[in-house]
């Protein structure tokens, strides 16, 4: 386990799956802490898919491969690259188990860094193959609903900072349809019941919305997620569960209509030969 701290936040991240353990502020717990009773896992790391293959197969260059949905990088074990007291980087390198899998050379690395009550998390594509290499990556921390004891999940209610409306593309067994549902939100604010996530995921595509808060009226500790150059957001919770997944994807669940070929999925990554590819989201704390 590592452990990174400042003057405000304590994080503590698995080498597996470089997968968010703990994330306390002044001692609070805010991320999920993986009861097998809901959901037995924190934070997980989405590559190089997200969400589920149509069949949970793709096809490339004429070849057919099989990935479990969201991929295999949440159970590799990364190496520590580099740390510090608040900040550290952890790798992935393609190697004979991944190729099985998925026909690239690759670097992946996750970056976690604390500055003042944030939590900054980088994700790192090196294409180190001669050819270019095709991915989705992603986020799924959940956060403990509530968060101090006395309150309840219905107390909490999400604030988006530019969306009235939030357009949710439905599941079929976890593949996207082209069926929609319009979620009407009151002053940008959606209130938190559990009910929500009983048809599975809010899938979102279209958001102007870069900020998401978690809030309640009754006490003044919140988050503040921010996710610029996401395109795709899901936000989750096992059935009945005081969890709250807040999702930042580069990519998507396969489409109904999909044809299988990796270079045509709806929300794939394209990096040439040589090239990096960043994103980075963050969590505030309060």
């Amino acid at each position: 386990m590592i452990a990174i701290a400042n003057n405000k936040l304590s994080v503590s991240i698995n080498e597996k799956g470089a997968e968010l353990q703990s994330i306390q502020l002044n001692g609070i717990e805010y991320l999920w802490q993986a009861d097998d009773k809901y959901w037995g896992k924190h934070a997980p790391v989405l590559f190089p898919i997200v969400g589920e293959l149509k069949d949970g197969k793709y096809m490339y260059e004429g070849c057919e491969y099989k990935l479990t949905r969201h991929g295999f990088a949440r159970d590799k074990v990364f190496k520590v690259k580099e740390s510090t007291k608040t900040s550290v980087m952890l790798t992935l390198q393609n190697d004979e188990e991944t190729h099985a899998v998925y026909p690239f050379m690759f670097i992946f690395q996750v970056k976690y860094e604390l500055k003042r009550s944030s939590l900054l998390c980088r994700y790192i594509v090196q294409n180190t193959d001669v050819k270019s290499i095709y991915f989705s990556a992603g986020g799924h921390p959940a956060f403990n609903v509530p968060l101090v004891a006395g309150l309840k999940y219905t107390d909490y209610f999400l604030k988006f900072n530019n969306d009235n409306v939030l357009k949710r593309y439905l599941l079929h067994n976890g593949l996207t349809g082209d069926d929609t549902k319009n979620i009407q939100l009151d002053d940008k604010i959606l209130p938190l019941q559990q009910s929500l996530f009983y048809d599975d995921a809010i899938v979102l595509k279209d958001l102007t919305t870069n900020e998401i808060e978690l809030k309640t009226n009754n006490d003044v500790h919140g988050l503040k997620f921010k996710f610029n150059e996401f395109p795709y957001f899901g936000i989750w919770a096992a059935k009945d569960a005081p969890f709250i997944c807040l999702e930042p994807w580069c990519g998507i669940a396969d489409n109904l209509n999909h044809d299988y070929q990796l270079k045509n999925k709806e929300g794939i990554n394209e990096l040439i030969a040589g090239e990096r590819w960043e994103r980075t989201w963050s969590v505030d704390l309060s």
